[in-house]
């Protein structure tokens, strides 16, 4: 397995955009989500793309320790109607629409895990265009980037490669220290 993302650009505080090919997505997933555990750090999975249940069970056959994943999970309760939280493991958000609830679930699992080393990885933006305008993924996701970069935490957002929009592209480029092409 390449390294996607290295351990010292991680510590680093570092923001990256990583992109990945329509079949390749989910396994960038998993590795990203050994790469950044591995490094010593818990990862809060923000899931608009696969229900938690589906990622715990893709992560612990691939033999990474779910107690160092957390998740926000906006797909599990728009699918199925309700959703309960586990405190410290999952936060479920109504719909992948609702940014406000989306950005007070980033704020709270931050505040949760301070003092630990964090990183955030936000999977996918491109499946945020489904329900979303380029321009709230863009202002949403500036609000990400400047609160992690107030938080001193690590962030990778994935996406499909040329699945964004040119403008959205420019913008999100702007936004991140790196971006990564897998494909």
């Amino acid at each position: 397995m390449p390294t996607i993302v290295n351990a010292d650009e991680l510590a680093q505080k570092r923001i990256f955009l990583v992109l990945a090919t329509p079949g390749s997505i989910r396994q960038c997933n998993i590795d990203l989500i050994r790469q950044i555990t591995e490094s010593g750090f818990h990862t809060i999975v923000i899931t608009t793309n696969f229900p938690y249940s589906i990622l715990v069970r893709l992560y612990a056959k691939q033999g990474i320790d779910s107690g160092k994943v957390s998740f926000i999970d906006a797909v599990t309760h728009n699918s199925v109607g309700s959703a309960k939280n586990i405190p410290g493991v999952v936060r479920f958000v109504n719909h992948p629409s609702d940014l406000t609830e989306m950005g007070i679930a980033v704020t709270e699992v931050l505040k949760e895990l301070s003092g630990k080393k964090v990183c955030i990885l936000y999977d996918s933006i491109s499946t945020m265009l489904i329900y979303l305008s380029s321009s709230n993924i863009s202002r949403f996701i500036h609000f990400v980037t400047n609160r992690l970069r107030l938080t001193d935490v690590s962030g990778i957002f994935l996406a499909v490669e040329k699945g964004l929009d040119p403008m959205l592209m420019t913008q999100l480029t702007t936004f991140v220290d790196t971006v990564i092409d897998t494909g």
